[in-house]
């Protein structure tokens, strides 16, 4: 596959979109260097969150959906990629780096899911009764799978208020740990123009639904108002892979880009919840319920429509993009903190 000489701005637009990308508590723990003919991805550990994130497994996911929004990126704007992966094992924060080379006329499928990278947002407000057709189930699954990683939709009622209880017991449970509720804390309750973490707007002050929200430090999203017969209408469903490796962690990633982006061109909301895959006890009770003792959860998602009445959700901050991006030969580790 020839390789293509990047073309400094082409790269850091496809950069500005692919930190548009989701992560624990808006994190955003990535940083990106330029070669001649790549740009690499590297995980920012001074971003990590150790007491809620200790082995770094979210870290690598949101690392991987940024990846996946950076291929999604190049395409559109005509150009392939090659990803080697965890490309160099004495150096783990080296996550991929991708190599670009000439492509093709972006098809139409591959604009409109570039678009949905500056359209997609997280929801955490209640969805309305209208159901999610199995067709787009089925294809947000079809989507996961081509980046390695399975969805299953939890279609059963029954499931559906487990799980929820589950989520609820790992909140409760991360309440109680001063360490975690501190990290929660210091990352939310921003204000609109804040470059990274939670803002309060983003958050509803309660849940009122099926599915409990993280308890942020603000609240300051208008709910949805259900009417007198109706329910939360939200479909969960769990991102999963076949076992545990930093590698796993990576397509778990890519596949939540994936079914993220497919899910927002149809108009579905989303809404990532990693709270109960923090909680070893609610992970192992999910590895159970849900896949039968096989595969390894990593994320479960919300998915459903936003109300008619709903206002849209605000745009969340991201850091200048030049603030991501370092020199190829700078120090591999970042620095301690920031």
């Amino acid at each position: 596959m020839p390789s293509l000489t990047l073309d400094r701005s082409t790269a850091r637009a496809a950069i500005a979109l692919a930190n548009r990308a989701p992560s624990v508590h808006n994190t955003q723990p990535w940083e990106w260097r330029l070669g001649a003919h790549s740009i690499h991805l590297f995980a920012d550990t001074a971003r990590a969150l150790p007491a809620t994130d200790p082995d770094g497994r979210n870290l690598r996911i949101s690392c991987g959906a940024a990846l996946h929004h950076l291929r999604v990126a190049l395409l559109a704007a005509g150009c392939t990629s090659r990803v080697p992966r965890l490309p160099d094992p004495a150096h783990p924060v080296h996550l991929a780096a991708v190599e670009v080379s000439p492509g093709r006329q972006p098809s139409p499928e591959e604009l409109m899911l570039a678009a949905a990278i500056e359209q997609r947002r997280s929801d955490r407000r209640v969805m309305s009764t209208w159901p999610v057709p199995e067709e787009l189930l089925e294809e947000l699954t079809r989507a996961a799978a081509a980046q390695g990683a399975g969805l299953q939709p939890l279609t059963e009622e029954t499931d559906r208020q487990q799980v929820a209880a589950l989520i609820a017991h790992a909140g409760v449970e991360q309440a109680l740990d001063p360490a975690v509720a501190a990290e929660t804390a210091a990352w939310s309750g921003r204000g609109r123009a804040a470059p990274e973490g939670v803002p309060g707007g983003n958050v509803p002050p309660y849940p009122d639904g099926v599915v409990p929200v993280r308890h942020f430090a603000g609240r300051d999203q208008a709910q949805v108002t259900l009417g007198r017969d109706e329910t939360d209408g939200t479909v969960l469903a769990l991102l999963s892979t076949a076992g545990a490796s930093p590698l796993e962690d990576l397509a778990c990633g890519e596949a939540l880009s994936a079914v993220l982006l497919t899910a927002t061109r149809w108009g579905v909301a989303t809404d990532p919840i990693s709270q109960p895959l923090e909680v070893p006890a609610t992970r192992a009770e999910l590895r159970r319920t849900v896949l039968g003792g096989e595969g390894e959860p990593q994320l479960l998602l919300r998915l459903g429509w936003a109300s008619i009445s709903a206002e849209p959700v605000p745009r969340t901050g991201r850091r200048p993009v030049d603030e991501t991006i370092r020199a190829l030969d700078a120090p591999w580790e970042p620095p301690a903190a920031r």
